[in-house]
């Protein structure tokens, strides 16, 4: 199914991209300014969450896709959004600590920002049931008492996290690094974002709660994945 560009008032060549695991994504071309179309199952609230995350990582310095309106005003319209494509250089794994001290001072910015609706943290999780993409009322009794012990483990500060910090999702631009796909921000410990940019300083506990994350939120998404997670969370914890 292709996205509904005309709801932006828009009409032009669409033509798939790759790297989306979990969302359908297609760009314009032949547009003074091409663009980006993503499927997604966040709410019109979630979205709209998203705005001062955006001011506060474009505070520090990074390049950011801010999501453009309907014609109606909506940010998402029959399970898309539209942003801006972002063009640049890569980042490579390796790059990821050049952004550490940027990633310290968003999660300052953003420290006193409200969960993102109907979303939880691990932390949360380790009580409710619920969040964002994660039902543990969808795992084996197993595998949720070892997602439970894996956060249950993590004691460290609770702030607002990009919370898919990989080298797909950052950008080298002229006007330095654009940070993309912020679909699992949510506020949670600061380690989902930190072990990625200091590999060197992450604990063993941070490393197992990661892997505990990846296994409940894809857990019904990505099954496949999820179940192949669980297998080295089971020899973790």
């Amino acid at each position: 199914m292709l996205p509904p560009i005309h709801l932006w008032g828009l009409s032009a060549p669409l033509e798939p991209l790759g790297g989306g695991h979990r969302n359908a994504v297609f760009r314009t071309s032949e547009l003074a300014q091409d663009l980006v179309f993503k499927s997604t199952r966040r709410t019109e609230a979630q979205l709209r969450w998203l705005t001062p995350v955006h001011d506060a990582a474009e505070a520090v310095g990074f390049t950011v896709p801010r999501l453009i309106h309907t014609q109606d005003g909506r940010l998402g319209a029959e399970g898309w959004t539209c942003e801006p494509l972002i063009d640049g250089r890569p980042f490579q794994p390796e790059d990821l600590p050049q952004i550490a001290e940027r990633m310290d001072a968003f999660h300052r910015n953003a420290s006193e920002l409200p969960q993102r609706p109907d979303f939880r943290s691990s932390r949360d999780l380790l009580a409710e049931t619920s969040g964002g993409d994660v039902d543990l009322c969808a795992l084996p009794a197993d595998l949720l008492a070892l997602c439970r012990k894996a956060w249950g483990a993590l004691d460290g500060e609770i702030g607002v996290i990009h919370g898919d910090l990989t080298a797909g999702n950052l950008i080298q631009t002229e006007a330095g690094p654009a940070l993309i796909d912020w679909d699992e921000a949510r506020r949670d410990d600061l380690a989902f974002d930190a072990l990625r940019t200091r590999p060197e300083t992450a604990t063993a506990p941070e490393k197992t709660a990661a892997l505990a994350w990846e296994v409940a939120c894809s857990w019904q998404i990505e099954p496949d994945h999820a179940a192949l997670v669980a297998r080295v969370l089971k020899t973790r914890v």
